[in-house]
């Protein structure tokens, strides 16, 4: 007998990976010519669920606004009483 590889849930298990433990891509890009340097580019990107994000300490200014302007009914489909925004996020309970 003969293993086998399923590869349809390979997509999957990637960005299930990805967003929980997420990854960070650095490039540096110089553009030159004639041997001239003229132009620098520095790129970063993180990529992750917002969850891991958050936990890095990547988002949290925008996680705290963004959870203190959510209205009542989107944070609790539930209650229908009018209340004010709380002033510490979510995740902090």
């Amino acid at each position: 007998m003969e293993p086998t590889k399923d590869d349809t849930h390979a997509i999957v298990e990637f960005v299930d990976v990805l967003l929980r433990d997420g990854a960070v891509l650095q490039a540096d890009v110089i553009v030159t010519v004639a041997d001239i340097p003229l132009i620098g580019i520095s790129l970063r990107a993180a990529i992750a669920g917002m969850t891991t994000m958050i936990e890095y300490g990547l988002f949290e200014e925008w996680d705290t606004t963004h959870r203190q302007r959510a209205t009542p009914g989107e944070r609790s489909a539930t209650s229908n009483a009018k209340v004010e925004p709380e002033t510490e996020p979510l995740s902090d309970r």
